[in-house]
């Protein structure tokens, strides 16, 4: 898991990322802030967690992983028009645990079950087993269940502390609050149990023979899946393997 820590700073920062992110920069003062950036048709462009840089000058830290971290700080910049704000790779690496937290450490705002993420020259993690936590908390995975034409609500943000709905306009803002007030989700992340064996990317298969969804990380005997739910109430396959739906997202 390669991530990137980018800083944007300025006296306009806290403004400029208001505007443009699925969640409320004001929850800054009460820790990291998860969140995402959506394109204007309400798609997944990328998600990340936002912290407090350090130090006297301000500013804002952004954890994104590596392979979206281009993208996103050309993104960015295209927005900045003449604000006062600067996108920059701060050099910082991250560490990650679950067990005791070091100092300056902080928490994973997604979920207690994930931990803290601590950000300075060094990078790793304390050999917890961040697959299982993830899928046993189905928190979604940038460039695994996460991907260019994920919706964030079907991906479990708002469960996820990952959008805010009273914080006003962003980009994508009415396409997701449409999706909250008036439609009822039929498709999205689901938490399912494996019987055999199958792999990441095997397409789901319900008892009519009808496409269902697909199987995404797996931990054990359990998995996450992206699935369509009206066809998930009986027994799926994958391949070989039986799929049962426990839990949606």
């Amino acid at each position: 898991m390669a991530r990137t820590i980018l800083t944007v700073s300025g006296s306009d920062a806290i403004g400029f990322l208001q505007g443009l992110i699925t969640n409320d920069m004001a929850k800054l003062a009460q820790g990291p802030v998860y969140a995402a950036m959506l394109t204007p048709q309400g798609k997944y462009l990328a998600d990340f967690i936002l912290s407090a840089a350090p130090g006297a000058n301000g500013g804002v830290l952004l954890d994104v992983d590596s392979s979206l971290a281009a993208m996103l700080a050309q993104r960015l910049s295209m927005y900045k028009l003449r604000a006062d704000v600067q996108i920059a790779d701060s050099g910082l690496q991250l560490q990650r645990g679950t067990g005791p937290a070091p100092q300056g450490a902080l928490p994973d705002p997604r979920h207690p079950a994930l931990g803290w993420r601590r950000y300075g020259p060094e990078a790793g993690d304390d050999g917890s087993d961040f697959l299982a936590l993830r899928v046993a908390h189905m928190v979604p995975e940038t460039g695994i269940e996460l991907g260019p034409d994920s919706y964030i609500l079907e991906m479990g943000f708002e469960r996820l502390n990952g959008v805010d709905f009273r914080k006003g306009c962003y980009v994508g803002q009415e396409v997701t609050a449409r999706m909250k007030h008036k439609t009822e989700l039929k498709k999205g992340l689901a938490l399912v149990a494996l019987e055999g064996t199958a792999q990441p990317g095997t397409v789901l298969i319900d008892e009519k023979g009808k496409e269902a969804g697909q199987l995404h990380s797996v931990s054990g005997n359990r998995a996450l899946a992206y699935l369509r739910f009206d066809r998930a109430s009986a027994p799926l396959q994958a391949g070989s393997a039986t799929v049962q739906l426990l839990e949606r997202g």
